[in-house]
């Protein structure tokens, strides 16, 4: 079984982060999207990804061949963003009739991965939402097979939203599908969309069982990045101590990457650092900030701050880029 993770998305619901940064890239809870979904397949047994890059996929392909050289890695550019069904059709001679695991690059659950990779069925994740009308929505019978699955309907029939993860045994299936849907010029809201492959699939007698996340954590944009920060924090922080650093006070969870300097400083709760980050005189909380930044006379709250970035000053909020110098002095 091969993994496909398309992270070839402009990200453009985390500008400015994004305009540097692959959103799959930005840290979250000591970690990273990408990493955090790579680590969840390896667990489980698979050892092949794929990665669909696009925008910055230097940054990606730099990324795994440092933090996760125990897996081969293929890479395929999306140089003309179609959708996400575009981008799993570029994949088709990689996969060459393997089953596949989809996992969307701004996606993460909790779900019993290994569970779902040994299933004798094709499998999609789902959730439900108060809202469907912004998400693929699945239509599921009594017996937990998928009738029917459409991108956001004006009419919802299900408040069962698809989250993103796809177990895929009929690849040779997809792929057919996929490709007509191209050749037909067949697309939802102007994209070619994977939901419209695994529609076409269910009419030809694919067998879709469902089966519920435990956890949906939302990476797409700065107020639920946030959200997903603070609630991954707790599960995945590594307990950091207020005597490490001068004159500075740690409430967890927070994460602090390694060669960060820190003094004079209350950091915390719900804080990510990255590393060789330096903060003085600041106050940090419910925040995210990259790596190789200077922070200096600072109060932050609700923020998010890119890497190689320099902060004087004071605020209270702040949506950052990478690459920034900004005194508020």
């Amino acid at each position: 079984m091969k993994a496909i993770i398309p992270v070839a998305g402009a990200g453009t619901k985390l500008r400015p982060h994004s305009y540097t940064q692959p959103k799959a890239l930005i840290p979250l809870a000591g970690k990273t999207v990408l990493s955090i979904i790579i680590d969840q397949l390896h667990e489980a047994g698979i050892r092949e990804f794929i990665f669909v890059v696009g925008y910055l996929g230097e940054k990606i392909q730099d990324y795994i061949g440092n933090k996760h050289p125990d897996i081969t890695a293929h890479y395929v550019h999306q140089y003309d963003r179609q959708g996400i069904g575009h981008a799993i059709k570029l994949t088709s001679e990689i996969v060459s009739h393997d089953q596949v695991f989809v996992v969307l690059g701004d996606t993460i659950c909790e779900y019993d991965v290994r569970e779902v990779v040994n299933s004798p069925y094709s499998m999609i994740g789902v959730r439900k939402v108060e809202d469907p009308r912004d998400f693929g929505v699945a239509e599921i019978g009594e017996d937990g097979f998928i009738t029917h699955v459409v991108e956001k309907p004006n009419i919802p029939k299900s408040n069962m939203a698809m989250v993103g993860v796809y177990k895929i045994i009929e690849s040779d299936q997809l792929f057919t599908c996929l490709e007509t849907n191209f050749r037909q010029g067949l697309k939802s809201h102007g994209e070619f969309s994977l939901t419209d492959a695994l529609d076409c699939m269910v009419q030809m007698g694919a067998r879709f069982k469902a089966f519920k996340t435990e956890s949906w954590f939302d990476c797409g944009r700065k107020e639920t990045l946030l959200e997903s920060n603070s609630l991954l924090l707790k599960k995945f922080a590594t307990p950091a101590n207020s005597s490490d650093y001068i004159n500075t006070v740690i409430i967890p969870p927070v994460s602090i990457a390694a060669g960060c300097s820190i003094s004079n400083s209350i950091i915390g709760p719900n804080v990510s650092i990255g590393e060789n980050t330096s903060l003085n005189y600041s106050i940090v909380k419910n925040s995210i900030v990259g790596s190789f930044s200077n922070l200096v006379d600072i109060v932050l709250d609700d923020s998010v701050i890119g890497s190689d970035t320099n902060l004087h000053g004071e605020t209270r909020s702040l949506n950052i880029g990478d690459n920034t110098t900004i005194d508020l002095g």
